[in-house]
């Protein structure tokens, strides 16, 4: 399926609706113009009206018989029928990997709950990506590659049953049940990442048993018309929700809770057109990190995270609430945040941007009004240039074009911590009629060109600088 750059899509959306001249470029139009052009673009997946019950195929809902057989019967008979809904109805429903086809709503009903298998047989080794690169690994729990009309809908529960039991201490973190002896991701991670490097073809970087890199909860790669919607996400063994090189993507109304290694609650990498809004995240690591790939598979992949548009989520616990980093050396342009409300003492940061000299990706034309902050743990926003590697690379990271309006903080340890680069700061950061309260600390701002403060209040006094 080609994937189109988003200027077609506003092309020829705007041409047929005659919003617009079609020579009229994003660029020259007010910004915010451009977020409504996302809202009115993003359209929900066409699903055929039939109605596939997995106990119609033998699945059991006893929380104990595994019903993987079950599951891919059900989506058989939805396929070969042209498409449909596949049903989970109430009962707890013991599976292995859920593997998506075109046309195909997998609905949760409420009071329904798919526990997915602790057990790595019950995972076939499937193409997928790992911390921003390609390899040959665990299947996703739920998994779609290269399908259009893609749709996870309902009101009941997704669980991964991640704990520090199963799956989460191979991040090799004492506190999530690691000890010395135990199997950890350490050593499979440094390989796959210096496979990347050499360039070795992703058919040969087969990872999977023994080498403990866990599998995502829901992954659509390369597909078109995605829709997750209503369900409940609990105990990812890895991030929830990562939409790979899609395009059209709608993530609305769910809520994720995991307090696991990361546990990112959505993860848009290398999308075109993708709206994110009413969610509840409340994660162990990014609420929703925003990526593109990382290092020379991102550059050679070369596909921005782009026009994508979040409004009226919640933000609890978590490393940041909206997140741009830091596996984006394909780069993001056109990212849009509003009226969401972030608010709890173990949330690090409200807004937040990391990349470095290894990634060295154009992080660009961010833009983010009317954000509610009760409090953060750290500074309310963060631009860091110095993360993980930090200036041991030879590409340059570059931010700029960020404007955020109206953001209002009750307690923060500071304002504001934007560290670049010698060579390579951050530049072009506005911050127009914001207010900061309880702030403790003073903000540092090093490596930065052209931050702007327009009525800017700090603890109830107005500022030029930071």
């Amino acid at each position: 399926m080609p994937f189109l750059p988003s200027r077609r899509i506003l092309f020829q959306y705007a041409a047929a609706l005659s919003l617009m001249p079609a020579a009229v470029q994003a660029e020259d139009r007010e910004p915010w113009a451009k977020a409504a052009d996302i809202a009115r673009t993003v359209k929900p997946p066409v699903i055929p009206d039939r109605r596939f019950d997995i106990t119609d195929f033998g699945a059991k809902g006893d929380g104990a018989t595994l019903n993987t057989l079950a599951f891919a019967a059900a989506i058989q008979a939805c396929a070969e029928a042209g498409g449909g809904q596949v049903a989970v109805p109430a009962g707890r429903f013991l599976t292995g990997a859920i593997h998506l086809r075109s046309n195909m709503d997998l609905h949760i009903d409420e009071d329904a709950t798919v526990l997915f298998s602790t057990d790595t047989r019950d995972y076939p080794i499937v193409f997928t990506r790992y911390e921003g690169l390609e390899l040959m690994n665990y299947s996703p729990l739920i998994y779609a590659f290269g399908e259009t009309n893609i749709a996870i809908t309902g009101s009941g529960t997704l669980d991964g049953q991640g704990s520090n039991e199963h799956w989460w201490s191979w991040s090799g973190g004492e506190r999530f049940g690691w000890k010395d002896g135990m199997p950890n991701q350490r050593a499979a991670r440094l390989a796959l990442a210096q496979m990347a490097e050499d360039k070795v073809p992703v058919e040969q970087r087969v990872f999977g048993d023994g080498h403990c890199l866990r599998p995502n909860l829901i992954q659509t790669y390369n597909c078109e018309n995605v829709l997750i919607e209503g369900v409940k996400l609990r105990n990812s063994p890895c991030w929830n929700i990562h939409p790979v090189q899609c395009r059209n993507v709608i993530v609305r109304g769910v809520d994720v809770f995991g307090h696991g290694p990361n546990n990112d609650g959505c993860d848009p990498e290398s999308v075109d057109l993708m709206l994110i809004e009413d969610c509840t995240f409340d994660t162990g690591d990014d609420c929703i990190a925003i990526k593109s790939g990382r290092n020379a598979d991102g550059r050679r992949l070369a596909r921005a995270a782009q026009n994508i548009l979040i409004r009226g989520c919640r933000m609890k616990d978590g490393h940041g609430g909206v997140v741009i980093g830091s596996e984006i050396s394909g780069g993001v342009r056109w990212v849009f945040a509003e009226s969401c409300r972030m608010d709890s003492p173990d949330l690090w940061y409200a807004l937040r941007f990391k990349n470095n000299a290894m990634r060295g990706g154009v992080l660009e034309n961010i833009y983010a009004r009317d954000i509610s902050v009760g409090q953060v743990g750290k500074a309310v926003i963060t631009c860091d240039f110095n993360y993980e590697e930090g200036a041991k690379g030879a590409f340059k990271p570059v931010l700029r074009h960020v404007v955020i309006e109206r953001l209002t903080a009750d307690h923060a340890l500071r304002v504001l911590d934007s560290q670049g680069l010698p060579g390579a700061p951050v530049s072009d950061i506005v911050l127009r009629d914001c207010r900061f309260d309880g702030v403790t600390e003073k903000s540092i701002v090093a490596q930065t060109d052209d931050l702007r403060l327009e009525n800017v209040r700090v603890n109830g006094v107005k500022v030029d600088q930071l």
